[in-house]
């Protein structure tokens, strides 16, 4: 009997203080994470212009990989000047004109959180921060006493949320 308080209290001591310390990061990755579901939109994206010199005779494809335009496509050509939604470019010179919708620079950063790789900076935050949500989650099933009304009512709401999202995965 002893060690299970002693693991359930080691629990949710653990729980309550890495909740406290996590709390400033699981705000930015929320704010990020709701920025990130409207990105294929203009919501709090400036627009900016670009002129630079990029290498000559560029294809299609080249072309967009290089201005890092997503579903690029050429509208127009005139002799040596391509012309694409965002703007234009000078096969010749290599002349690059075009504005680009992007998001301030913090909230650019803080979206930046969510799509980083094993190879970036940020991976090891958010491997710490994907293993705390872990924690969190088996946890929070110490938090109240197995035969308490709280915690049975919890388990079923445990179960609708699991089979709500696999549902929604699958849609």
């Amino acid at each position: 009997m002893d060690k299970i308080k002693d693991t359930r209290s080691f629990m949710r001591i653990t729980h309550r203080y890495l909740g406290f310390f996590m709390a400033g990061i699981m705000a930015i990755y929320a704010i990020s994470g709701v920025l990130l579901i409207y990105r294929d939109t203009d919501f709090l994206k400036k627009e900016n212009k670009i002129d630079k010199k990029i290498a000559v005779n560029l294809g299609e494809k080249e072309l967009g990989k290089e201005l890092k335009i997503k579903n690029f496509e050429i509208e127009k050509k005139e002799g040596d000047l391509i012309k694409f939604k965002q703007g234009t470019y000078n096969a010749a010179t290599g002349q690059a004109k075009y504005t680009k919708k992007e998001l301030p620079f913090v909230l650019d950063k803080m979206t930046k959180l969510h799509k980083s790789q094993s190879k970036d900076t940020l991976s090891p935050l958010n491997a710490f921060f994907g293993f705390c949500l872990f924690f969190f989650v088996i946890s929070s099933f110490w938090m109240f006493n197995t035969k308490s009304k709280a915690f049975k009512r919890g388990i079923k709401f445990a179960i609708a949320g699991l089979i709500i999202s696999v549902i929604l995965v699958f849609i």
